[in-house]
């Protein structure tokens, strides 16, 4: 079907984001996966073809648009090359670090951090997660306690993206033991602040060159100036800022599940087995055609939640839905890729082996399928 969801100007803007991946992520991407990090040179080009920091405002940088379907082109594209690991950072920098700067940092905080961010100069991360704390973000331990002008920091953090080219963190803290959700604020921690130290880059199934890890605070000093917010206010905060981030991870999964469907569909017509192309058999046909119908449908159901968080209506409850069905469709679709492509599927050099990899999970991070469902039901009143 005729997609109607994108204008002049983004398949202009489609134009420079390809340009960009075959000048830079292509001829680097198998050597960002062996050494499990992404160059900086890829976030510095990005900065100046303004591939990253759309929602910054102009003044400090940024392209200063809401329009959400930039990004969308940005993640369609890295879909078409397997570039998940370098998707996946760049969506966190655009959709998670800098949207939580624009909506609560104050006019001296932007100014500080928000020409670096656009220019692909500083790396944002955000530290949610911890050893004993995943979807439960009321479980968290790390506290922050006031002292004069300073917070000092003690906790730790797991499963971070960005954690080793971070430049600010995004630190979630309990600054309130006794205040419940009340009593968690958000605090930007910088490189090279004293006992903020960094573990190993963890060692992940799938995503290889996305460089996740913990991260430990010991007496590490932030200045009240560091606050982002309100004191008290970053669980409210962490609510209204869940839904981009569900729905950039919806987009990505749909994006990965089209590109493993046609690399599995050009296969399924070229291989042979037994004097036929192997698309051929009915068992295989039937599923290439059910795989395409799944597709299909939630190809129009996620342009229209595009369309509804481009016009500020997207609820949490849709985003929810966005995310569960993507993720698991996307999930189904690559592990029948694999299937489809027999011994060569499970070989990480065809793409969709990376993609069944790399794609697992998505239905974990920003909210496990669970949680998904469990937001849904209560939009139901249930």
């Amino acid at each position: 079907m005729r997609r109607d969801l994108y204008e002049p100007d983004h398949e202009a803007f489609r134009e420079v984001v390809q340009a960009y991946v075959k000048r830079e992520v292509t001829p680097n991407q198998q050597r960002w996966e062996q050494e499990h990090i992404v160059d900086r040179q890829a976030w510095l080009a990005a900065g100046k073809q303004a591939i990253i920091g759309h929602l910054i405002p102009e003044r400090f940088g940024g392209l200063g648009t809401q329009d959400f379907r930039f990004r969308c082109v940005v993640m369609e594209e890295f879909a078409t090359v397997g570039a998940t690991s370098l998707s996946s950072g760049f969506g966190l920098q655009d959709d998670i670090a800098i949207p939580y700067i624009v909506d609560l940092a104050t006019e001296e905080q932007q100014a500080r951090w928000l020409p670096p961010m656009a220019a692909g100069e500083c790396i944002g991360a955000i530290a949610m997660t911890e050893p004993a704390a995943g979807s439960d973000l009321q479980g968290i331990r790390t506290t922050a306690v006031r002292d004069g002008d300073r917070y000092v920091l003690n906790g730790q953090k797991t499963f971070i993206s960005n954690g080793q080219l971070a430049d600010i963190v995004i630190v979630v803290a309990r600054t309130d033991p006794d205040a419940d959700h009340r009593g968690i604020s958000l605090l930007m921690v910088e490189r090279g602040m004293p006992g903020f130290t960094r573990g190993r880059n963890l060692d992940k199934l799938g995503m290889h060159a996305q460089d996740t890890s913990e991260l430990f605070f010991t007496d590490v000093e932030v200045p009240a100036a560091n606050l982002l917010g309100e004191e008290g206010g970053g669980f409210v905060a962490l609510m209204q800022n869940l839904p981009r981030e569900r729905v950039t991870i919806g987009v990505t999964a749909l994006a990965v599940a089209e590109q493993a469907f046609a690399d599995t569909l050009a296969y399924s017509k070229q291989r042979s087995a037994f004097g036929q192309p192997v698309g051929k058999f009915q068992h295989n046909r039937f599923t290439l055609a059910e795989m395409a119908t799944e597709i299909a449908v939630a190809r129009e159901f996620t342009d229209r939640a595009i369309t509804e968080h481009c016009a500020g209506r997207l609820t949490n409850d849709e985003a929810a839905m966005v995310k569960w069905w993507n993720t698991e469709l996307c999930n189904r679709v690559t592990d029948r890729c694999v299937q489809l492509h027999g011994g060569y599927g499970y070989m990480r050099e065809y793409a969709v082996g990376r993609a069944w990899t790399d794609s697992r999970v998505q239905s974990i991070f920003g909210g496990t399928t669970e949680i998904m469902k469990e937001i849904i039901g209560r939009g139901l009143g249930l």
